[in-house]
């Protein structure tokens, strides 16, 4: 949204964020490359999973390298 206030990065990214960004582009490219629709339930499982686990990382890496977000006024 262009009313957003955007906070600059902190510090560039360290060897080990940039590989878990790495792995979640993995995870995702091996997930588009299935034909999900011929997976038998419990790999379509593990897949959802994986990826569900990797979103959660992504957004926790997300504010590691956003920083603490500023206070609203009066609050």
């Amino acid at each position: 949204m262009p009313d957003e206030q955007y906070r600059p990065l902190a510090a560039p990214l360290t060897a080990l964020q940039r590989a878990r960004i790495d792995y979640a582009r993995q995870d995702l490219e091996c997930a588009r490359d299935e034909d999900l629709a011929l997976l038998d339930p419990a790999s379509l499982i593990l897949i959802i999973q994986r990826l569900r686990s990797r979103l959660g990382d992504m957004l926790d890496l997300t504010d590691e390298i956003a920083g603490p977000e500023p206070k609203a006024p009066g609050r």
